[in-house]
């Protein structure tokens, strides 16, 4: 059986047809994996995958820098800097000026976030990176390749993303997402 393809004025294949369902389940199945993560995040720690991975890199790094936290998580200052912003108004973190060099701040976690994060479930981010380093690196490479190609495939080469399993923004203050600029315009022009 041939499917045609409007678009393209081309015939399709019932094979050609399966394959591209089986991509796009396989897609959807990542995204919902990664949204149905961030809803378990939020309802048993109140905090969003980026707040819980920021939290983790200060304690792992322990004294820390808001530059050196950006460059650890792969993120701008801005963005490390709004989410500490929300941190700190809930009582997870606090800044302090280094003692040595009055122009660095310095992030610390607080008790309570200590405490959150024993709690927390893993992130899945850190879920997917145990698992990847297991495997061996023409597979790593071929994983990379195909990645690329879908995001090249679904026009999305041009969207700024960062490494970390979340849906929507980084900084946001709640799970809510703001879905005004999901796909920002490539023109410039975002009215």
């Amino acid at each position: 059986m041939l499917i045609y393809n409007v678009k393209n004025e081309q015939w399709l294949s019932e094979y050609v047809v399966s394959r591209i369902e089986e991509v796009l389940v396989a897609l959807r199945r990542v995204i919902r994996a990664t949204d149905l993560h961030s809803k378990h995040l939020a309802k048993t720690t109140g905090l969003t995958a980026p707040q819980i991975l920021l939290l983790q890199t200060i304690r792992d790094k322990g004294e820390v820098t808001i530059g050196e936290l950006a460059h650890e998580m792969s993120l701008s200052q801005a963005t490390v800097t709004s989410i500490l912003d929300r941190l700190e108004k809930r009582v997870l973190i606090y800044r302090e000026r280094s003692k040595e060099d009055k122009r660095k701040v310095h992030a610390y976690l607080t008790d309570q976030a200590t405490e959150i994060l024993k709690e927390a479930p893993i992130p899945l981010q850190e879920h997917f990176t145990r698992q990847f380093v297991d495997l061996q690196e023409w597979e790593q490479t071929m994983i990379i390749s195909s990645l690329q190609r879908v995001a090249q495939m679904m026009d999305a080469q041009h969207i700024d993303a960062s490494p970390v399993l979340d849906i929507g923004l980084l900084d946001r203050q709640s799970t809510v997402m703001d879905k005004s600029n999901i796909y920002p315009d490539k023109s410039g022009d975002h009215s």
